[in-house]
């Protein structure tokens, strides 16, 4: 039994067991069901029988009993979790998969039913839907100590392989934070840092290389280890300098202390890659806090023009246009900006400021009053998110 590439590290194993044994040890109940009727003595005995058979390891009897009882009782909502946690256990993900499918649809608010089915559905590889799922369980939380890392994982890699790379990067600092430094992970990190729209089961060997030093001076600046991280830049730009991306990453780590070498990698970034608009984009960002507006602007209709559909390049436009005192024109791209990403408070905050300049009070009140909503709402899953889910309570 293996959570997909957690099962080739040593903290990937300890934790797969500490999971499984989690889920499959809880006596928690399901939640009383109004005018539910009492057990029959079949279905207690089934109920009892199972659960021995489960703590005794004896997982194929524990599936024939948990089935008889679920025909018995098809809402028993423990049932069913405890049936998907069992397939997992023999790798029979299809049924495993099954049976939270049907957990979620009685509770459709658990949101470690919705991890282990969107487990289920990466080791199908039905990656499309695994992403869905466990995007559904970061954003009710998953309660579970030892599932959130393995799920979190598994979001993160999915976010890569379909090009979502700053929020796979969200979640592998959560990593970095923790000082979770695996190979695992600063592999998978060195894949999003690098923009490679690869699972790390599908990395070329002659990638590995340049991806591992990657991945390795990135975890090391999110973990704010400076010295460390100098000397890993070093090592990649003396190795990999025709790299794309390479000029790129380390930019952003200089942004902090040194914004004026943080130009010049983004430039070197843009002989390597002439197109590359996040480049043009930090650009425009710098001569936008110099003050240099018409510099700002050229880069940022640049960067726009390459990546239309890049909300970020949208509300820094939309900046440039409201400082040039471009008021229409900055609402045009702060709306757009709103539309490609709705929940994007600097976004909000930016479109009620140029709203406000526009004379549309009751517009820039309404913006104002989200960008506090989706403020506040980012703090709380900062701080708490994961305290939702389980099994049925």
């Amino acid at each position: 039994m293996s959570f997909g590439p957690f099962s080739h590290a040593a903290v990937g194993s300890a934790l797969i067991a500490l999971v499984i044994h989690s889920a499959n040890s809880s006596p928690l109940q399901p939640p009383a069901t109004p005018g539910r009727i009492t057990p029959s003595g079949s279905f207690d005995s089934l109920r009892q029988r199972a659960d021995e058979a489960r703590t005794g390891g004896r997982f194929e009897e524990a599936i024939e009993l948990y089935s008889r009882a679920v025909r018995l009782r098809p809402a028993w909502i423990e049932g069913h979790w405890y049936l998907g946690t069992t397939y997992y256990e023999i790798e029979k993900y299809p049924d495993s998969r099954d049976a939270f499918r049907t957990v979620v649809r009685l509770q459709h608010t658990n949101g470690a039913a919705w991890a282990f089915k969107g487990l289920c559905e990466f080791r199908l590889n039905n990656y499309s839907v695994a992403l869905n799922d466990l995007n559904k369980a970061h954003g009710l939380g998953i309660g579970d100590a030892n599932l959130i890392p393995v799920a979190r994982y598994h979001r993160a890699i999915l976010l890569t392989r379909f090009e979502r790379y700053e929020g796979a990067l969200q979640a592998f600092d959560e990593f970095a934070r923790e000082g979770n430094g695996s190979p695992m992970i600063v592999e998978a990190m060195g894949i999003a840092v690098l923009r490679l729209p690869l699972l790390p089961g599908d990395l070329p060997n002659e990638k590995r290389d340049v991806v591992l030093l990657a991945g390795r001076a990135n975890f090391l600046a999110a973990s704010n280890m400076r010295d460390a991280a100098q000397k890993a830049f070093d090592e990649l730009l003396g190795r990999y300098p025709d790299t794309p991306n390479v000029h790129y990453l380390y930019g952003v780590y200089l942004l902090r202390d040194r914004p004026g070498q943080a130009v010049e990698e983004f430039t070197q970034e843009l002989r390597v890659s002439p197109n590359d608009a996040r480049a043009m984009l930090q650009l425009a960002q710098e001569a936008l806090k110099r003050g240099e507006l018409e510099a700002a602007l050229r880069w940022a209709t640049q960067s726009v023009r390459l990546a239309p559909r890049s909300f970020v390049g949208r509300r820094v436009f939309g900046q440039i246009k409201l400082d040039l005192n471009d008021i229409a024109g900055a609402i045009t791209e702060l709306e757009t900006a709103a539309k490609l990403e709705p929940d994007s408070p600097s976004v909000r905050y930016t479109l009620a400021r140029a709203y406000q300049r526009a004379g549309r009070a009751a517009d820039a009140k309404r913006e104002r009053t989200e960008f506090l909503r989706l403020e506040r709402l980012q703090q709380e899953q900062r701080g708490g998110a994961n305290a939702v889910g389980g099994p049925p309570k």
